[in-house]
């Protein structure tokens, strides 16, 4: 049996076959209407990302300036913006860019850190003290103010520059959590036995070590996850995030706060999907978080 795997196994019940770290986790989750309910949320969510044809089949930058500001009406519910384009077509295309940038940005970041966290909290000595003083210095940039600064020079109105900035400013927080769980993990009896047996460091790092410390990295980058979207929103809204022609809900409630008394339909809906996509993020990072940690239990 692997030594890795049986410092996680927990008995199953009715002292039946003993479960691991993650599939005891599962059996948490699947009892728990928050994460259900947040899962559904998501998936439906990356669905209209990824068609979002299948509950708007128009085209969100097709406007008519005669119909600027009206209210619902047959067909379009959501009513017209400034531009005269339909606000329910826009916010559902709206989700694609900003649930992209919030998965790219989350899988970069989390990456980046768990590597380079990982690797300083295996090794130690020089590497790690580098690492912490880097980190340092990203921790101390302000993440709006270094949006407005880094974003604000560049011309491209795609997704990829506000991916960049964020796994830039964004792996330290996952290179701080992995390089604590690597330390934790590295200090148990399994990773000591299997030193002592002769293991080299790669075999222990991915076969004992890594295994065991996903956990928080795991927890902490589905949580970022929404609040990499929000802030998104944010910079789109202060105009050095996403740019049109692109389709935004960071875009939309920028275009519609000006006009937030003469119609606030045009502020509501964009508005609205995003609170609730960063709910259902946040909400699935809670429940994750208190499966796979049994002091929360």
């Amino acid at each position: 049996m692997d030594l890795a795997m049986s410092e996680a196994e927990s008995v199953g019940p009715g002292g039946g076959r003993p479960r691991s770290l993650w599939s005891d986790a599962w059996h948490q989750l699947r009892r728990n209407p928050v994460f259900l309910v947040s899962s559904l949320l998501i998936v439906f969510l990356l669905l209209i990302a990824v068609w979002p044809q299948i509950l708007a089949a128009g085209d969100p930058l097709k406007c008519d300036l005669s119909k600027s500001q009206q209210g619902s009406a047959p067909g379009h519910p959501f009513g017209y913006d400034t531009q005269g384009c339909d606000v329910y077509t826009r916010t559902v295309h709206g989700a694609r860019a900003s649930i992209t940038v919030g998965v790219c940005a989350t899988v970069g970041a989390s990456l980046l850190g768990s590597l380079l966290g990982g690797l300083a909290g295996f090794f130690g000595g020089w590497w790690d003290a580098l690492l912490s003083r880097v980190a340092d210095v990203f921790f101390g940039i302000p993440v709006v103010l270094g949006g407005l600064v880094f974003l604000s020079v560049l011309t491209s109105s795609t997704v990829w520059p506000v991916v960049g900035f964020i796994v830039l400013l964004g792996w330290p927080q996952l290179a701080r959590i992995a390089r604590g769980s690597v330390i934790t993990a590295k200090q148990n009896d399994y990773v000591q036995a299997a030193r002592a047996l002769g293991a080299g460091s790669g075999r222990m790092l991915l076969r004992h070590v890594a295994p065991n410390a996903l956990a928080p990295v795991i927890v902490v980058a589905t949580i970022a996850l929404g609040t990499y979207i929000a802030l998104e929103a944010t910079l789109s809204f202060l105009g050095v995030g996403l740019r049109p022609p692109t389709v935004s809900w960071g875009i939309d409630i920028s275009n519609a706060a000006p006009q937030i008394r003469n119609a606030p339909h045009m502020l509501l809906w964009p508005a609205g999907a995003l609170s609730i996509t960063v709910l259902a993020f946040i909400m699935l990072g809670d429940a994750v978080r208190d499966a796979l940690d049994p002091k929360l239990r």
